[in-house]
């Protein structure tokens, strides 16, 4: 064939739509958009475990206790407050020169703990007596020319005006001798008003003032010291606990309780309603009621904070001598594949953690094994509360 006789038309390339593979261009389509969805399923998911704010649940604390205390009808905070307090201060205004107490000190009422700075009052007192010296020689000198003027009259030696006057002179150095008298007590008074005595026995809390500064019976200024010590009787001690205003007819005086230091947790002080305080406070729709102790030991001190459970009834002297056992609400335990389980919270995430159950105490559960005093746990345990499950705490 020749050269001029070739069709160079059936070299070109065929664009038209009828040349194209339509099978083709949908498998291309399907797989775009399926891709699409994929990426798009895998950042919803991403995109969910990061942001979402998990289940919103409440902690409780295991705590040790006796099981007198879950026999408790209501429950209030407070603190340890003497019933006896005093800041110590002199009755005179001078510089301490000597305290001889520091914190943690017992004192007897009546003792010395300080002394002010007298030198010039007791020259006040030296001279008093020394006026009191010289109105007796007066006395004695009115006594006698009183005496001989009235000898006197009866022989006609001497007048009734020389009489009266001799009297008067007596009567007159007779008063000046009260008040020498008058005088030395009030200096001695004065002396005694710079000496700092205890008010009543108790134990010295805290030292407001050093030797060398000045102290003064009416308050303290920048250059002056009201008190140099404050001091409680330690016999006094008492909580003061704000309880609810839709709570208090719960409370009863001399109703029995129980109070947990929370320094000691571990240790339970039998208590009492003394007394409840006939006002409300407004601004916390509480009531103060005031609860002593039975007995207590060198451990609690004031403005220690507390807790008092108010017990419902009278724990039984058998329920007393139990040992103190570890405790959740019930609501704090559920069954999983036929566990007894708690649910602590780490890093955001409800872990599961089977336990061993006790004795049932009211609303209360005794925990034997699986946690230790202190764990708090996931409490109103929900079907969604599952292993691993993210969480949140209110």
């Amino acid at each position: 064939m020749e050269a001029k006789d070739a069709d160079l038309s059936k070299l070109k390339i065929d664009r038209s739509e009828k040349s194209r593979n339509p099978d083709s261009n949908r498998n291309m389509i399907i797989g775009t958009v399926t891709g699409l969805v994929v990426v798009a399923v895998i950042l919803f998911f991403t995109f969910r475990s990061t942001f979402t704010t998990g289940i919103e649940v409440k902690l409780t604390t295991a705590v040790t206790q006796s099981p007198s205390q879950t026999n408790a009808s209501l429950t209030a905070s407070g603190y340890i407050v003497a019933q006896r307090k005093a800041a110590v201060a002199s009755k005179g205004t001078g510089r301490l020169i000597w305290l001889g107490v520091v914190e943690g000190d017992k004192v007897k009422k009546g003792q010395i703990i300080g002394r002010l700075e007298d030198n010039d009052i007791r020259a006040l007192l030296d001279q008093a007596k020394a006026n009191l010296l010289l109105t007796k020689a007066d006395l004695k000198d009115a006594e006698n020319s009183y005496n001989r003027e009235k000898a006197l009259l009866k022989t006609g030696s001497a007048t009734k005006m020389e009489v009266d006057a001799a009297e008067a002179r007596y009567l007159r150095v007779l008063a000046s001798m009260d008040v020498a008298k008058a005088n030395i007590s009030s200096q001695e008074i004065a002396v005694e008003n710079m000496l700092i005595r205890a008010p009543f026995d108790g134990t010295v809390l805290t030292k407001n003032a050093d030797i060398g500064e000045i102290v003064s019976p009416l308050g303290a200024s920048v250059t002056s010291r009201a008190a140099i010590v404050t001091m409680a009787d330690m016999s006094s001690l008492e909580v003061e606990a704000d309880v609810s205003e839709s709570n208090i007819e719960k409370i009863k005086v001399n109703q029995q309780s129980d109070i947990v230091l929370d320094a000691y947790p571990d240790k339970s002080y039998e208590g009492y309603v003394s007394k409840i305080i006939p006002t409300a406070d407004r601004s916390k729709a509480t009531v103060m009621v005031k609860v002593g102790f039975k007995h207590y030991d060198e451990r609690v001190l004031p403005e220690m904070s507390a807790k008092v459970l108010f017990l419902s009834d009278k724990p039984k002297d058998e329920v007393k001598d139990e040992k103190p056992a570890l405790i959740v609400p019930m609501t704090s335990v559920a069954k999983r594949d036929g566990r007894d389980v708690v649910y602590l919270v780490k890093d955001e995430k409800a872990i599961e953690v089977p336990v061993t159950i006790g004795r049932k105490f009211n609303a209360y559960l005794e925990i034997t094994s699986g946690i230790s005093d202190g764990d708090k746990v996931i409490d109103k345990i929900t079907d969604q509360i599952k292993n691993g499950i993210k969480v949140k705490v209110q």
